[in-house]
């Protein structure tokens, strides 16, 4: 479910089909975001999800898969 939501959510905001991004696909490097296209995403999944991500936590977060479960672990804490 929050896989599907995160790839979504990229998708749209880079304007790229969902069926290109897979679990291991390398946000920057696969994607070609921008550090201000990683920056929206974070202010979206924040904004979504009701967590924080660091900028530490953001430069550690390099595939759609570690996003993910960063997510996963921080839901509800």
């Amino acid at each position: 479910m929050i896989f599907e939501t995160v790839r979504n959510m990229l998708a749209k905001q880079l304007e790229m089909s969902p069926d290109l991004i897979a679990a291991d696909t390398r946000i920057l490097e696969d994607l070609g975001a921008d550090s201000l296209d990683v920056v929206e995403l974070v202010m979206t999944i924040e904004e979504y999800y009701n967590i924080i991500i660091t900028n530490e936590n953001a430069a550690e977060l390099t595939t759609v898969g570690k996003l993910v479960d960063f997510i996963e672990e921080h839901i509800g804490k």
